[in-house]
Formats: C-alpha cells, sequence, structure tokens
C-alpha cells in the first residue's frame, strides 16, 4: 500500500465511510478506489484518470486534493492535450466579422416586429386620450346638476332662518360588523418534549423522546464543517433515506421525528450539532451513530388505566 493511498484510506474510516460508501458519493467504481488505496495505478484506465479519481476521493473523505497530491509528486501526471490546443486556437482565429454576421439575420428578424408593436401602442393611445374640450363641458355640467350644493333658503314667516340641507343628508349610514378574530391554536413548549438516553444496541446510542399526542417533534441539524452525514427513518441504515452526503458550514437541515423513528450517522460529530425541539443530543463520540425513538404517552396512559380497572375489579370482590 502507498502511503498516498494509507492516507486516504484513514481518512475514509475516521468519517466512518465503506467503499460503497465513497463509491456511491463519488460515482467511482469500487475496484478503482481499491487500486487507488493500494497504489496499484495500473488498472486505472489511463494516467489522466488517476489524479481525477485521486481529487475525488480525497474530496469526499474531507482531505485537499491539491496539498495531497503536491506531498505525493509520484503520481502520474496527464499527458499534454497538444490537440486540443491546435483546435481552440484555429477556432479563435476566425473573423470578427464572420461572427457578427452570423448574429446580424436574427437581430433583423426580431427588429420588425418590436417596431410594428411599438406604433400600434402609439396610435392606441393617441385615440384612447379625451378631448379637453370635452372635459370642461362635462365638469361645468357637473356643477350646474349636483344635488349637494347647499343653498340658502329665503327667511320664514316667523322670522326665523331655514338652514340649508343636502339630499345626502337624509341617507342612514351604515358601519361594517367586525368578525371576530379567531384564537390561534395552542401548539406545546419545547418544556414539554424531554429527551432521555435509552440505552446502547452496539455503536448505536438510543434516545427516547417523549412528547404529547398530536405534537410535532422537530429534529435539527447544524453543519460548522464537513462531515459524512446519513439520516434514515427507521432503526437503521435500511429504512426510507432522508438524507446522504457531505456537509458544509452553513447547512441547516430539518425533520419530523415520527413513531417510526429515526436513525442519525455523522462521520464527524464535532462538525455537525443535532437537536430535538432545541435540546442537544450527544454520544460525546467523534463518530456519532444515534437512534430517536418517539414516545408520545400513550403506553404510559394505558398501563394506569389497566391498573385503575384491576384496582376496581378487587374493590368490588371485596365489597361482595
Amino acid at each position: 500500500m502507498s502511503e498516498l493511498g494509507r492516507q486516504l484510506k484513514e481518512a475514509r474510516l475516521q468519517k466512518g465511510m465503506s467503499l460503497d460508501d465513497v463509491q456511491e458519493v463519488t460515482k467511482i467504481r469500487k475496484k478503482y478506489l481499491e487500486a487507488i488505496e493500494s497504489g496499484d495505478y495500473k488498472v486505472l484506465p489511463g494516467s489522466f484518470y488517476v489524479r481525477a479519481f485521486i481529487k475525488t476521493y480525497a474530496e469526499a473523505v474531507g482531505m485537499s486534493p491539491d496539498e495531497l497530491l503536491e506531498e505525493h509528486g509520484n503520481v502520474p501526471a496527464p499527458p499534454e492535450d497538444t490537440a486540443m490546443e491546435t483546435v481552440i486556437q484555429k477556432r479563435s482565429r476566425r473573423p470578427e466579422t464572420e461572427r457578427n454576421a452570423k448574429w446580424l439575420p436574427t437581430v433583423l428578424m426580431w427588429t420588425f416586429p418590436i417596431l410594428i408593436i411599438v406604433v400600434i401602442y402609439i396610435y392606441a393611445s393617441s385615440l384612447n386620450k379625451p378631448d379637453p374640450d370635452q372635459i370642461d363641458q362635462t365638469n361645468l355640467t357637473n356643477e350646474q346638476q349636483d344635488p349637494t350644493t347647499a343653498q340658502t333658503s329665503p327667511p320664514a314667516s316667523g322670522g326665523g332662518v331655514v338652514a340649508p340641507t343636502s339630499s345626502a343628508g337624509t341617507e342612514a349610514t351604515t358601519e361594517p360588523t367586525a368578525k371576530p378574530t379567531p384564537l390561534p391554536t395552542p401548539t406545546p413548549s419545547p418544556q414539554s418534549i424531554t429527551v432521555t438516553p435509552d440505552g446502547k444496541a452496539g455503536k448505536t446510542t438510543k434516545f427516547k423522546v417523549s412528547a404529547p399526542a398530536g405534537s410535532e417533534v422537530k429534529v435539527e441539524i447544524s453543519a460548522t464543517g464537513v462531515s459524512w452525514l446519513e439520516v434514515y427513518k427507521g432503526e437503521n441504515s435500511k429504512g426510507e433515506k432522508l438524507s446522504f452526503g457531505n456537509t458544509a458550514a452553513g447547512d441547516r437541515m430539518s425533520f419530523v421525528l415520527g413513531s417510526e423513528g429515526m436513525y442519525i450517522k455523522s462521520g464527524y460529530s464535532p462538525a455537525t450539532e443535532i437537536t430535538v425541539n432545541g435540546q442537544v443530543i450527544t454520544d460525546e463520540k467523534t463518530s456519532s451513530r444515534l437512534l430517536l425513538n418517539l414516545d408520545d404517552g400513550t403506553g404510559s396512559e394505558t398501563t394506569q388505566n389497566e391498573g385503575t380497572t384491576d384496582t376496581t375489579d378487587q374493590t368490588n370482590e371485596t365489597g361482595q
């Protein structure tokens, strides 16, 4: 085994990843990954793929590919592709006028429809513009026929003065009644949801999450760096896959814990903070395997009901 392959293998094991996991992330066949770890580069299809596969492998396990290749300078370098450079040079020498002539028909094709649309819009705007003389006549007619204009009535026979009235004053006004605002549905507070250790099963640390029936339990994962992360529904990695791959600093994921439970695997625990309704859970290991089981309290209520029933039966028998 080469020194480069040994470093890659140690980084992979530190993150708790198997060759199958690396194969799924990098899409590199497993036999090529084994060849890189053993230093047998002859198995790989060519010298170009050697460096490309090593870079992809290093990124998947959280290592710097440039520093790794610089440290091990004996890795085969890809051959220089002179033919590609010649083609690029030939293409770059195409006359500028030829490239401009290629786009000219397309520009002209779109210019004429746009001009036609602009002319139609201007013509339609001019038709819809009202005549100023007509506006003045309309305003004058409205002022003459406005019934709300207040006029002073002649003095009454008794020497009093009749107050001006308007037709608008006789109309009754009604105010809309405000509809009552519905009260928000109360949600369970984080204090009503508790998380307690529930033993271990092999390398997996189990936690029991107690929550009121019908309440939503949120599981949130915040990443501060690179870590291999897997999240499944159920009690192991055979359940439904919710998340799979490397994390980056600033990543935030949120899931809802169901009755089937949730299995979480973190290759580098210091870079991933796992909380259940704001409560941090950890097994204090560098590589964590956690199992969350939901307990909504229905089992304890059933037990209490059964105990009450037994007590009632005993009381009845004693009374008889």
